[in-house]
C-alpha cells in the first residue's frame, strides 16, 4: 500500500520507468489553481545569550533540542546539521494566519531556550563561527557532506552555518495573467534577485568580512555545480525565457546527479555522476521507485523549488524578534495580489537582460544582488517600485496594521536609501 508524501508523489510501488518519472514530475510539482495558501520556513542560529561569540557545547545544544521538541507547536520543528533550529508553518489560509502561528511558536521556543542560557539569532550565515561541527549524524547528512564536499568547503558551511527565511506560495493558475503559474515562475527568478539584495544579511562569516552582502548566497553559488541551480533559462521549446516550467523542471530533476541511494541495510551508496535518468535506465545499484524520486527532489536546492507549490529559498535570515515577518509579507503581497503582481512583473522585467542565459544563482544578476545589494542601480530601481506596491497591497490581503508598519519601516530604513541589513552589520563580529 502506498501513502502520499509531502511532494504528492506516492511512496514505494513498482520500479519507475523514465516516462513514469517525467509524468509524475510534470503533474505533481506544479499544482495549479487559485492561490489560496501561504507558508514559511524559518531557520535560526542557536547561540549563547551571555556571549554569542562563545560556541554552544554539544551537550547543551542536545539538551536544548530535547527541551524544544517537547513543546506543543503548530509548526513542524526540525534541526539542521549544525544545530540550526527550523520552524515550518503548515499551509495557512492567509498571510496573517501564517505569521500569527509562527510568532506564537517562536515565543514558545524562545521562552524554553532562555532558561537554558540560549537564544536565537537571525543572520544568513554565522557571523561568529566558521567550521561549526556537525551535530546531526544521520545517513542523509553523511552522504550530503561527502557529495557537497567534492566541490569545496561551501557545502559544509551551508549545512552547518547558514540560515534563511523561505516563503512558500501556491504555484498559480493554469492560464495566462499575473497569477498564472508560468508568470509566477518567471517572476520568482527575477524578483528573487531583488529579494536577495534587499534582505541581504550576512556580510560577516566566522569573524571576518567576506566582501559580500549575502555570504549565504555566495555559498549557494559555490555549491555543487548542478544541485543548487535553477533549470536553464533557455531550456524550453521555442526558447521561451525561463522555460516552460513543467518541462524544464522535469528535465532538470532527471539530469541532476543522485546524491545517494538509500539501502535497506549498511551504508547508503553515494555514486558519482549518476543522474536520476541514468539510474532509471541502468537499474543500478538497485531499481528506483516513486519514493526514490520523491527523495531525490529533497536533495535539490535551487533558489525556487517547485513542490506542488513554489518554495522561494533565497532570503537570508533576518535579525530582531520580528524582522522575519517583513520578507514573508512583502513576497506574499507581490505574488498574491494581482495588482501588485503586475507592478512587480513590469519592475523586474528589465533585469532579465542582466541575468542573461545562465541559471540562477550563477548568473550576473544574482551575483550582483548578493555582492552589491541595493547599491546596484538596477536592483535599487526595481526595489523602489516593488516595495511600495507591496505596501499598497498588504491591506488588501488582510495584513494587520503592525505588519504594514513593519514593512513601511523597512522600506524607509533600507530601500529608500539603497541599502540592506548587511550594511549595518559590518561590525557584528567585533
Amino acid at each position: 500500500m502506498t501513502t502520499p508524501s509531502s511532494s504528492g508523489i506516492p511512496r514505494g510501488g513498482p520500479p519507475l520507468t523514465e516516462g513514469d518519472a517525467e509524468d509524475l514530475l510534470r503533474c505533481i510539482c506544479f499544482k495549479t489553481g487559485p492561490p489560496r495558501t501561504v507558508g514559511a520556513e524559518l531557520e535560526w542560529l542557536v547561540h549563547e545569550l551571555r556571549d554569542p561569540r562563545v560556541p554552544v557545547p554539544p551537550h547543551r545544544l542536545a539538551a536544548a533540542i530535547d527541551t524544544v521538541r517537547a513543546l506543543p507547536l503548530v509548526s513542524a520543528l526540525t534541526f539542521e546539521p549544525g544545530g540550526q533550529l527550523e520552524l515550518s508553518s503548515p499551509p495557512a489560509a492567509s498571510l496573517m494566519e501564517c505569521l500569527d502561528s509562527l510568532a506564537a511558536d517562536l515565543r514558545a521556543v524562545r521562552g524554553a531556550l532562555a532558561p537554558l542560557g540560549l537564544g536565537l539569532s537571525g543572520y544568513g550565515v554565522d557571523p561568529w563561527h566558521a567550521r561549526r561541527a556537525r551535530v546531526l549524524h544521520e545517513p542523509r547528512y553523511d552522504a550530503m557532506e561527502l557529495v557537497l564536499g567534492r566541490t569545496g568547503p561551501a557545502g559544509r558551511a551551508m549545512m552547518c552555518e547558514s540560515a534563511s527565511v523561505q516563503v512558500c506560495l501556491d504555484a498559480g493558475l493554469e492560464g495566462p495573467g499575473p497569477l498564472g503559474y508560468r508568470r509566477r515562475w518567471r517572476l520568482a527568478h527575477l524578483l528573487g534577485a531583488v529579494l536577495v539584495a534587499a534582505f541581504a544579511n550576512s556580510p560577516v562569516h566566522g569573524g571576518r568580512r567576506t566582501g559580500w552582502r549575502s555570504t549565504r548566497q555566495l555559498l549557494w553559488e559555490e555549491l555543487d555545480p548542478s544541485r543548487a541551480l535553477a533549470p536553464s533559462p533557455d531550456g524550453a521549446a521555442g526558447g521561451a525565457p525561463y522555460g516552460e516550467p513543467r518541462a524544464a523542471w522535469a528535465a532538470h530533476v532527471l539530469d541532476t546527479p543522485v546524491m545517494c541511494v538509500r539501502m535497506p541495510s549498511g551504508p547508503w551508496a553515494v555514486p558519482e555522476a549518476l543522474t536520476f535518468r541514468d539510474w532509471l535506465r541502468t537499474g543500478g545499484p538497485r531499481r528506483a521507485d516513486a519514493d526514490d524520486l520523491r527523495y531525490h527532489l529533497t536533495t535539490l536546492f535551487p533558489p525556487v523549488r517547485p513542490r506542488g507549490h513554489l518554495e522561494l529559498r533565497m532570503i537570508d535570515a533576518q535579525s530582531g524578534p520580528d524582522g522575519w515577518m517583513v520578507p514573508i509579507a512583502v513576497t506574499t503581497a507581490l505574488f498574491e495580489d494581482p495588482l501588485a503582481a503586475e507592478v512587480a512583473h513590469r519592475a523586474v522585467e528589465p533585469l532579465a537582460a542582466l541575468a542573461g542565459q545562465d541559471p540562477a544563482p550563477r548568473n550576473p544578476l544574482w551575483r550582483i544582488a548578493a555582492r552589491e545589494g541595493l547599491t546596484d542601480p538596477a536592483l535599487h530601481r526595481a526595489a523602489l517600485e516593488v516595495f511600495p506596491a507591496a505596501l499598497e497591497a498588504l491591506p488588501r490581503i488582510g495584513a494587520s496594521p503592525s505588519v504594514v508598519a513593519a514593512v513601511a519601516a523597512f522600506h524607509e530604513r533600507y530601500v529608500t536609501r539603497g541599502c540592506c541589513p548587511a550594511d549595518e552589520l559590518q561590525e557584528v563580529a567585533s
